[in-house]
């Protein structure tokens, strides 16, 4: 049976999602929506140019007329947000109400609390809310959920898991060595926000923007920095506070990013209360992400994702540690224009969008590493060409 989707949101994620789900999607109709009807419309144009159909429409809508809202999701099999996670939990709300699955690419671990206490009145509709289902969170958190599903079928008691995740560009530029992929007030959130692991069994409170410790990767890339920032983990410390010794996130940069990332944080640049200056008020935080915005936009420059993800556990008979590690790197894709970051945060929230749509996810509200089942989900991600490499490693030196 084909399906009808609705997405949120015309910029680079949205018109990502609405891509995939005209190539993977079984759609019937994809209507994309956003405040710019301009950009909207312009979005479905290039979704129907480079998936060869015309199933794909944009329009103008203000998500925050929930009226119209309404009126949008009426017979919508599917609705996904691509919007600032601000409007989620509201949208949540219409999704349920009007009998329609709901994903979105999160990314404020209160918003999605305040979606999964919303479980009830989703089971109560026969619909399933999948908040957090990007890149990280998103993918890390469902391939994560992956590793742990391998070790306990290889006989092995999952201990840790820790992902490092990061969009660079494949020629850095100064003065930070990043390009701009997604919104800058998204990327100040990540870096100045506390960060949650679990640690030891218990979830702890940490600070952004510290731990840092060198990751390689393969070449071209090969040596970068990991540290620790926000929303990676999502709800998952919790959920796993008794199963777990660890559940980590870090960000990867190319080295020395960090170092010069605080220095802006401790200049105070960051901060969302307003000063005056000559008589003008301003609060630095929307300053700095308006002119340090445009700076980290390179025009035609190119991108590349690096996603790995690590899961320790221990062989019941042997009591041998053992390490499943996947690997994830993805690259701007030259044929359809898409970046590595629209590909590797998009493409994954359209997959648990169709899976939405097939019933493969039970009614309720969770992010994906509870519900999206994780083999379908990686199927998935193959069948889209990303290269996903596994190693195994035992017997395993727990000092390295």
């Amino acid at each position: 049976m084909k399906s009808k989707y609705v997405v949120l949101g015309a910029g680079r994620q949205g018109t990502a999602i609405a891509y995939d789900l005209a190539c993977f999607g079984e759609a019937s109709a994809i209507q994309i929506f956003d405040q710019d009807q301009r950009l909207a419309q312009k979005s479905a144009r290039r979704v129907n140019q480079l998936s060869d159909s015309e199933i794909t429409s944009g329009s103008l809508l203000d998500v925050g007329d929930r009226s119209e809202l309404s009126n949008v999701l009426k017979g919508i099999d599917v609705c996904v947000s691509a919007v600032p996670y601000k409007f989620n939990a509201s949208l949540t709300e219409s999704a349920i109400q009007a009998g329609a699955h709901f994903c979105d690419l999160g990314g404020n671990t209160d918003i999605v609390r305040e979606q999964i206490g919303m479980a009830s009145a989703a089971k109560k509709a026969g619909v399933s809310v999948v908040p957090d289902c990007g890149l990280a969170p998103g993918m890390a958190n469902s391939l994560a959920l992956y590793i742990l599903e391998r070790l306990n079928s290889i006989n092995a008691a999952p201990r840790q898991i820790k992902m490092y995740c990061g969009g660079l560009p494949q020629n850095p530029q100064p003065p930070l060595g990043y390009q701009m992929l997604f919104s800058m007030d998204g990327l100040i959130n990540e870096y100045d926000s506390l960060v949650y692991s679990l640690r030891n069994g218990k979830v702890r409170e940490l600070e952004p923007l510290t731990e840092l410790e060198a990751v390689e990767f393969p070449l071209p890339i090969g040596r970068c920095e990991a540290f620790l920032t926000s929303g990676g983990t999502s709800t998952a410390p919790w959920r796993y506070e008794k199963s777990l010794q660890a559940y980590e996130y870090k960000t990867v940069r190319y080295p020395g990013h960090c170092e010069k990332i605080k220095a802006i944080r401790d200049l105070g640049m960051w901060e969302s209360g307003q000063t005056s200056i000559r008589g003008t008020k301003v609060a630095p935080r929307v300053v700095f992400a308006h002119m340090a915005g445009s700076r980290l936009e390179f025009p035609d420059a190119r991108d590349l994702v690096v996603l790995r993800v690590q899961g320790i556990g221990e062989e019941k008979k042997s009591k041998r540690p053992i390490k499943i590690q996947l690997d994830l790197i993805d690259y701007f894709d030259p044929v359809t224009g898409f970046t590595a970051m629209e590909r590797t945060t998009g493409f994954p929230t359209a997959i648990v969008a169709i899976l939405q749509a097939q019933g493969a996810i039970k009614p309720g509200a969770n992010p994906p590493d509870p519900s999206v089942p994780a083999k379908p989900f990686v199927a998935a991600l193959l069948e889209r060409g990303f290269d996903l490499r596994e190693t195994v490693e035992r017997p395993l030196n727990l000092k390295d």
